[in-house]
């Protein structure tokens, strides 16, 4: 039986990673400290990121959806600590999301169902 997911997404630098994960959005780091692999958690989910220096911004399209129980408290957590977010907004498909862009420009999407 499937129990869960853990993405994995390209970072270049782990420190900047790292920093941006822990700092600006509250996880936390999980498992040990890897060369060139890092293990982030939050609740109940965990992002996995593998190093790809020359993996250009530009050109990365990793992205992540998250559903979260509680998005303005989360939406005004990610905000205040400075994260480049988007506009909060009501989807016709009845979510209520916001984008976040992390450092390598992975695309953050957090989602709570509005239904």
């Amino acid at each position: 039986m499937l129990t869960a997911i853990n993405p994995k997404l390209p970072m270049r630098n782990k420190a900047i990673t790292r920093d941006f994960y822990i700092n600006k959005l509250g996880f936390t780091q999980f498992g040990g400290d890897y060369d060139g692999y890092l293990m982030v958690e939050k609740d109940n989910i965990q992002i996995h990121f593998f190093e790809f220096a020359e993996v250009d911004p530009k050109e990365n399209y990793g992205q992540v959806y998250v559903r979260t129980d509680d998005i303005e408290a989360f939406y005004q957590f990610a905000k205040k600590q400075g994260a480049d977010v988007t506009t909060l907004e009501y989807k016709p498909w009845m979510q209520r999301e916001f984008s976040i862009h992390d450092p390598d420009n992975n695309l953050l999407t957090v989602g709570q169902s509005m239904v």
